[in-house]
């Protein structure tokens, strides 16, 4: 890549950052929530109709594919942003503020969108001295089962994937704005839901003996399946199993109900070893019920597949990186067990899913994603944009 291409991709980044900034702030003030994000999709399409960009719009209903066709021969990049937003109340009290209360944009998908809409621009403007193909992902339903890019890949928005790769990035709160981390490797765990029900026989709490008592088999299989993990999973292979919620059809101080539910959920970051486990939690909640004299129903919804960071692609991706951006702002991160639905991507190309610093601890932008007072850091949007500029270029430039 030679330094005269970044040098005008930096240079276009500085001149378009006035429009990047509006439109981070206006999707941010209209959010909407998965599956529905009918404005988003026609306020990005007037951007791209403006700039000259080809697209189709349609998949997942909401979803755009977006293209650049570069001027010299090279390989296909696509660069994916994610549009819905979270049920949260915003507590922030600034100018862009959610203007429909209830929905936030809390998880920076505004910031996802933009970056990829501010590259695909930047791109254009240099198409004819660029190598390649560059098609830009603006992708629906992250945030919900069973993900949106499922679905954009099952109506075929993704072509050519056997010459193809992938990126997309991620705000993170904790790294300052400036900087940006990778891992390369499996980097995040897959995400299954579990749904139990424990069934007893129900009556007065005085009189144990005339019932099956489904509070006490419910403390007994939370116990029992947490060995699921330590003695059933591979010690090598991280992997969590967390119950988040727990319900019953009435009860009282004095009254035992018939009814348990159990809401939880499964991560680990092996595919066999994921439905090996589905196996020993469905048969270890169904043994212990047993047990006490009760039933139970375990309904496991399969979510989000292991995020896999290509270990070429993401290495490549830290040195050029490096090049854009200096060598003190790029750092390696540490696993996660959270799941992002970019995994199914990354299960069929080569992918790099990155993290974009959004923090800034001396102005007090420090919340993390999913919270009310989440914010960023509004330099960390001509990185997020120039960065993934620099890196289809690079990525197209390999042979």
């Amino acid at each position: 890549m030679s330094k005269e291409i970044q040098r005008k991709i930096k240079r276009l980044v500085k001149k378009s950052a006035s429009d990047v900034l509006q439109i981070r702030r206006h999707i941010h003030a209209h959010p909407e929530l998965s599956y529905k994000e009918k404005n988003t999709n026609a306020y990005i399409r007037t951007w791209l109709d403006e700039a000259g960009i080809k697209y189709k719009s349609g998949y997942c209903k909401y979803g755009i594919v977006a293209e650049v066709k570069g001027g010299k021969s090279g390989g296909i990049t696509y660069l994916r942003g994610d549009m819905d937003a979270l049920p949260i109340v915003e507590q922030n009290k600034v100018a862009y503020k959610s203007k429909f209360d209830g929905i936030m944009h809390a998880c920076g998908h505004d910031v996802h969108s933009t970056c990829v809409l501010g590259a695909a621009m930047v791109l254009n403007e240099l198409k004819e001295n660029l190598p390649g193909t560059y098609r830009f992902l603006f992708q629906p339903g992250e945030e919900q089962l069973p993900g949106g890019a499922s679905i954009m890949i099952k109506e075929g928005a993704i072509k050519n994937v056997k010459s193809a790769k992938i990126f997309a990035q991620h705000v993170h709160p904790p790294l300052e704005a400036g900087k940006v981390g990778f891992y390369p490797g499996e980097y995040m765990a897959s995400a299954d839901e579990i749904f139990v029900e424990i069934i007893g026989k129900g009556g007065h709490a005085a009189l144990p003996q005339d019932l099956v008592d489904p509070i006490i088999t419910t403390a007994h299989v939370l116990t029992a399946v947490q060995a699921v993990i330590s003695r059933n999973s591979d010690p090598k292979v991280p992997s969590v199993l967390s119950f988040g919620k727990i319900e019953s059809d009435g009860g009282a101080t004095n009254i035992i109900p018939d009814r348990v539910w159990l809401r939880g959920t499964l991560r680990t970051m092996d595919e066999d070893n994921r439905y090996r486990l589905h196996k020993h939690i469905r048969s270890t909640i169904q043994q212990v019920a047993k047990g006490f004299g009760a039933t139970a129903k375990v309904k496991i919804k399969v979510g989000y597949p292991t995020l896999v960071n290509d270990v070429e692609l993401t290495n490549s991706a830290m040195e050029n990186a490096r090049t854009y951006l200096g060598k003190d702002n790029v750092v390696l991160l540490d696993k996660r067990m959270t799941a992002e639905d970019f995994s199914y991507y990354s299960q069929m190309m080569p992918a790099c899913f990155y993290r974009l610093g959004t923090g800034n601890a001396q102005r007090g932008i420090t919340s993390g994603v999913h919270t009310p007072t989440f914010d960023i850091d509004e330099s960390a949007l001509n990185v997020g944009v120039g960065l993934m500029a620099y890196l289809a270029v690079c990525n197209n430039s390999i042979k």
